[in-house]
């Protein structure tokens, strides 16, 4: 599925070109099409597939930390930390490139992550609270950086396209800087997997196992923070990809996180680019953002899912 959706994301564009076309403007330097395919569509499809496994593992962690099933970085409100900071620093500071933007997305990222995770009870917390800790400062985070953006004329044209969530304006130096972090976010999360399984047994438990809890949360803040921040710094917030692909995921492996972490990395940019390769074909000659794609498609194939798993367990 992977390769299929890497292979039309490279294929399919808002510029119809033959197959032929696009083999030769992938190998060839000379051909016509070098330029569409190497500048514009290599790099969107790759910077699609880091922010995707970024998104998807962010979520499973997220899960897996709370145990919660509603658990996302765009209800919870991380998303919404890092469009802030990201927003503060375009009108505050004049920032408008990668280099920037990450590592005020970094820092919205930690601070609502822990946050909400303090609000929502810390290790008390339950699903309602959580989502209720999320939610609220979703709403107020998400208000500021509509403010901000209506006050600062400029701040909006630089931020409008960004705030939707979009691939669009993906370029191969984003690509390249946008990689050390998720790596770092990938490894850290992968390496949590049998701890946070620990921990689903309650902390007593999991120090009999061998694990240290107040370590292994921090770790995944840590791992959250490296995922989402570098994946919304370089696209916008994008919602539903790490709510979604867990659950789905879950059907196949069932709930071992040392089986779901990998599989989230590796389905949740086979959704983030079939998205934008959907937005991309019915938005002809313009294109739909992959953000809008996601969350019209996100809410009923949710509802749909969660319906199934109710009925299932009745």
């Amino acid at each position: 599925m992977l390769l299929l959706v890497l292979a039309l994301s490279i294929g399919v564009g808002a510029r119809q070109l033959p197959p032929g076309e696009v083999w030769q403007g992938l190998v060839d330097s000379h051909s016509e099409a070098w330029t569409v395919v190497h500048r514009m569509r290599l790099p969107r499809t790759l910077l699609g597939l880091l922010a995707g496994a970024a998104l998807g593992l962010a979520g499973a962690v997220m899960q897996a930390l709370t145990r919660n099933p509603l658990a996302d970085p765009g209800l919870l409100g991380i998303n919404a930390g890092a469009s802030a900071a990201v927003v503060t620093a375009a009108s505050l500071f004049g920032v408008a490139t990668f280099d920037g933007y990450v590592w005020f997305a970094l820092a919205g990222t930690a601070v609502v992550a822990v946050l909400v995770y303090a609000v929502g009870g810390g290790r008390g917390a339950t699903p309602a609270r959580l989502a209720l800790a999320g939610a609220a400062l979703n709403a107020t985070l998400y208000s500021y950086v509509s403010a901000t953006m209506l006050l600062d004329t400029a701040s909006l044209d630089r931020m409008r396209f960004w705030t939707v969530g979009s691939l669009a304006s993906a370029e191969p130096s984003t690509v390249l800087k946008v990689l050390p972090f998720v790596s770092a976010g990938l490894l850290l999360a992968l390496g949590l997997a049998r701890p946070l399984n620990a921990m689903a047994l309650g902390d007593d438990s999991a120090r009999a196992l061998g694990a240290r809890p107040g370590l292994v949360r921090a770790g995944a803040i840590l791992a959250v923070t490296l995922l989402c921040g570098a994946a919304t710094a370089a696209c916008g917030p994008i919602v539903f990809v790490g709510l979604m692909v867990p659950h789905l995921v879950r059907s196949l492996t069932g709930p071992d996180l040392r089986w779901l972490f990998p599989f989230c990395a590796v389905l949740a940019p086979v959704l983030l680019l079939g998205a934008d390769v959907l937005g991309r074909v019915l938005g002809r000659p313009g294109e739909l953002q992959v953000g809008i794609v996601t969350a019209v498609l996100g809410g009923p194939f949710f509802l749909y899912f969660a319906r199934r798993g109710k009925g299932a367990r009745a």
